[in-house]
């Protein structure tokens, strides 16, 4: 198990077991200007651009940003890199370090000029994100590269904010394996582990803040920092991954010309506002065990974050559906009168069963859908709730 290379810079405890769904950005809506498949470069075929490690970074540095993200519903930060592939301000980067952020901001390197940024779209099994730094132009791009030349022993250096001190770190290396497999989690946890194929391995040192940031060799961009191991790999000192850059341009120039699909999603996903847990089982009470260990006490009417999550321990009296372990503040859910303990039975008409099922249904639609809800309260009460959809964090 390696681990994604984004670092949280600031972090609060979470109840145990729960993930977090459908949340609202605080700005912008589910309006996002699509730049076009053309907006994207196409892999390099041109001569080496650079001969040493410190023309390589002269050339690549100028071109990147160090992302930070504020995730309000999970009470952290967190901070990662990106790549400026369009002078008018559009960033490649991988889908961890944007996921789950309810605010998004940008520096330039080159310039130190700070920018607010829109998710474009993502690709969560490929782990690639585009996002469009607003009122940007005239911006130095990365010099990108093919990966499909890439060979084991090539010299490399990975750059990145790393451990988010909000400069850039250049570490050399050298290309250690090609088309690997991986499985890569967030830090300290097995939960949202994803696996990656065709990565490019190197033993250039690429650690926590690096995630989005170049791998580059004397051609130009050669791959994306997505995951690292700073223990012993294979009898290595260290070991990082990238995803090849021919690989994540090619999800890139498909989210900026909306071509959606079962894995790719243009702009944000939708919002109810709920916390609620996972897994396959409708029935409540079990759902409810699944979670034992959060935090006790009276249950608010709504949440303006994780932190102090309770799980409910009155929940409706139904035998199928999903619980709701707490509401946002100010969300469709909230102000449709949904507290914690409430369960959620049917979509539109159609059965909710699980967590995992509901949030499956509920992936259908689109910021700016209305949809049926109808849900049980503590007390037994059935209600149907007609909730507008509106713009949530990238997940």
């Amino acid at each position: 198990m390696v681990t994604h290379t984004i670092t949280a810079v600031l972090g609060a405890a979470l109840a145990a077991g729960l993930l977090l769904s459908f949340y609202n950005p605080g700005s912008g809506g589910p309006g996002v200007s699509l730049p076009g498949s053309g907006a994207v470069p196409a892999p390099a075929a041109s001569p080496p651009l650079a001969s040493s490690e410190r023309d390589i970074v002269t050339k690549v540095k100028p071109g990147l940003v160090l992302i930070n993200t504020a995730l309000q519903y999970r009470s952290e930060a967190a901070a990662g890199t990106g790549m400026v592939i369009n002078a008018d301000g559009l960033v490649l980067t991988n889908n961890h370090v944007i996921d789950g952020s309810t605010k998004i901001t940008a520096t330039v390197v080159s310039t130190g000029k700070t920018y607010r940024a829109q998710v474009v779209g993502y690709d969560r099994t490929g782990d690639v994100a585009l996002i469009q730094l607003q009122n940007a132009s005239g911006l130095t791009t990365v010099p990108i590269g093919n990966s499909s030349s890439v060979k084991a022993g090539q010299a490399v250096v990975a750059l990145g904010n790393a451990e988010g001190r909000g400069t850039i770190t250049a570490t050399p290396g050298q290309v250690t394996g090609l088309n690997q497999t991986i499985t890569a989690s967030d830090a300290g946890s097995s939960a949202g582990a994803e696996t990656l194929h065709g990565m490019i391995q190197t033993n250039a040192d690429i650690v926590p803040g690096d995630s989005g940031g170049p791998l580059a060799s004397s051609a130009g961009v050669i791959g994306m920092d997505t995951a690292g191991n700073n223990v012993s790999y294979q009898q290595q000192d260290s070991a990082g991954f990238a995803i090849p850059i021919n690989t994540a341009l090619s999800i890139a120039r498909q989210i900026a010309g909306g071509d959606a699909s079962s894995t790719i999603r243009i702009g944000y996903p939708p919002f109810i506002g709920i916390f609620i847990g996972s897994g396959s089982s409708d029935d409540p009470q079990a759902q409810a065990q699944q979670q034992a260990g959060g935090a006790s006490g009276s249950i608010p009417s709504c949440y303006i974050s994780n932190a102090d999550l309770i799980v409910p321990s009155t929940i409706a009296p139904v035998s199928s559906g999903t619980l709701i372990d707490g509401t946002i503040c100010g969300s469709p859910a909230a102000s449709a009168g949904m507290t914690g303990g409430a369960v959620i039975t049917e979509v539109n008409g159609h059965a909710a069963g699980s967590p995992d099922n509901l949030t499956s249904m509920l992936a259908r639609f689109h910021p700016g859908d209305t949809i049926s809800v109808t849900w049980v309260s503590p007390s037994g009460q059935r209600t149907t709730s007609s909730l507008h959809l509106t713009a949530g964090p990238p997940q």
